[in-house]
């Protein structure tokens, strides 16, 4: 009886001393999994960024592989990656974008957005990021159009929902023409269907000197002078990091790389 009483409590001294290993265990196990947790958190966060396929040179569908080009996603990589979280592009219809981002469907918009103050009443956006305007584009051999001043009782063509659109109605007595698509209108303007077109200068010049086969030209000065921001859900919490990482990428010269990647030099 008294072997079996030892025996039992050998037993029970090993099951013990097992348990407090396992505890010891158990608590470095909690430590790396704490680790671990804290690694899990460090995983980066994906964001869906809304984005135009149609804005040349700063987004586009590549048409051999389809993947998203130009300025504006080659610097959202950038602000992500210095941010700490990842992209995934979802392209749609300007007009859909901004109707996305005011209803908070979409945490992040890039898509030469211009930051006007009517915007900024339902989304907010980052730190200016390109300076831009409005620029008319007419035929090559158009002598009546010398300026916007000229373009009341002509047709001109724009890209639905954009500032150009708002800015003829605001200031002009144009007959406007809206399209889905900006090539759209610059094709008419380019067949002579419309008399001239009012859009985003870069995207203008862009078109002009890739296809417009010196059919084309601007003409007048660039009107309302706009900078592009990128676009977050009103209230936001990304808006501080973006513009952190904005700024770091404007210091260390990653955004003039990228700049000069899509514009053929560094900006002013």
């Amino acid at each position: 009886m008294k072997r079996l009483f030892a025996l039992f409590i050998t037993i029970l001294s090993i099951a013990v001393l097992a348990a407090c290993g396992s505890s010891t265990d158990s608590s470095g196990d909690a430590t790396n999994g704490d680790s671990g947790d804290s690694g899990d958190s460090g995983e980066k966060e994906t964001y869906t960024v809304a984005t135009d396929a149609n804005f040349k040179p700063f987004e586009y569908k590549d048409p051999d592989t389809g993947e998203m080009k130009g300025f504006d996603i080659d610097l959202m990589k950038a602000i992500a990656d210095e941010a700490g979280f990842n992209v995934e592009f979802k392209s749609m219809q300007f007009d859909g974008l901004i109707t996305g981002m005011q209803s908070g469907r979409y945490p992040l918009a890039i898509a030469g957005i211009s930051i006007t103050e009517e915007r900024k009443e339902s989304i907010d956006f980052s730190d200016p990021y390109y300076d831009s305007g409005l620029i008319l584009m007419v035929q090559s051999d158009n002598e009546e159009i010398q300026s916007i001043d000229d373009v009341d009782g002509k047709e001109v063509g724009v890209k639905t929902g954009t500032t150009s659109e708002a800015y003829l109605k605001e200031n002009t007595e144009a007959k406007i023409k809206a399209f889905p698509q900006i090539i759209n209108a610059y094709m008419d303007v380019r067949n002579g269907r419309v008399d001239a077109s009012l859009y985003d200068k870069p995207n203008v010049e862009f078109y002009i000197q890739e296809s417009g086969e010196g059919e084309l030209k601007t003409v007048g000065e660039t009107l309302q002078g706009e900078s592009y921001g990128i676009a977050m859900e009103k209230g936001s919490d990304l808006v501080e990091p973006v513009n952190e990482a904005l700024a770091t990428l404007k210091e260390n010269g990653t955004y003039d790389e990228i700049y000069e990647k899509y514009f053929g030099k560094k900006p002013e």
